[in-house]
């Protein structure tokens, strides 16, 4: 089984990325916003609990979130593989996804991370604001902020995973080809 969590900074192309590599590998898309939402909708045990949470503004916290992904895995054990969208965001949170990963035999293989230039993210959020229609994309400001927040939050996760040797930088800049191209390379030659 093929595990792989593709990380990088707002605007570096990782929605874009993801939706190439999960064709090109036959993975499943494990997006915890999209989990929580469907087990939300589906009024399960941990989507109930983690309602309550969310209607008074707090963080669902990591127990209900391993809990909801424990059920997504168990459910595809057969599968290729899964890539990790937006979890782990913290060093706890990894240790917890390779404990659930562990208890069902398997584990992350790599997390690819995309780097682009800071003045390079900026364009192209800016350019993205344009079409989106999302605020947080149309403001300079608040995108240093983002970009400031993913450097202070992920770096001691790259640490985490260079120590166990799954940590791969992948350059995201060129066209969408390139950089897929490149995520391959590295993807082909750690599951060859």
């Amino acid at each position: 089984m093929f595990n792989l969590i593709l990380f990088g900074p707002p605007g570096a192309g990782k929605g874009t990325q993801s939706e190439k590599l999960i064709d090109q590998y036959n993975l499943i898309h494990l997006s915890t916003g999209d989990i929580l939402r469907s087990e939300v909708a589906a009024q399960t045990e941990l989507g109930l609990k983690a309602k309550e949470l969310m209607d008074r503004g707090d963080l669902v916290p990591d127990e209900i979130v391993i809990g909801m992904i424990r059920s997504k895995v168990e459910a595809s054990l057969d599968a290729n593989g899964f890539i990790f969208d937006g979890f782990p965001r913290t060093v706890a949170q990894a240790e917890a996804l390779d404990t659930l990963l562990n208890e069902l035999g398997t584990s992350i293989t790599v997390l690819l991370a995309l780097v682009v230039e800071e003045e390079e993210l900026i364009k192209r959020l800016l350019n993205r604001g344009k079409d989106s229609g999302r605020a947080d994309d149309a403001d300079e400001s608040i995108i240093h902020n983002r970009i400031a927040e993913y450097e202070n939050k992920t770096s001691p996760l790259i640490g985490y995973y260079k120590e166990q040797g799954k940590f791969k930088d992948v350059v995201g800049t060129g066209s969408v080809d390139d950089i897929f191209n490149r995520l391959c390379e590295s993807i082909d030659v750690l599951t060859s």
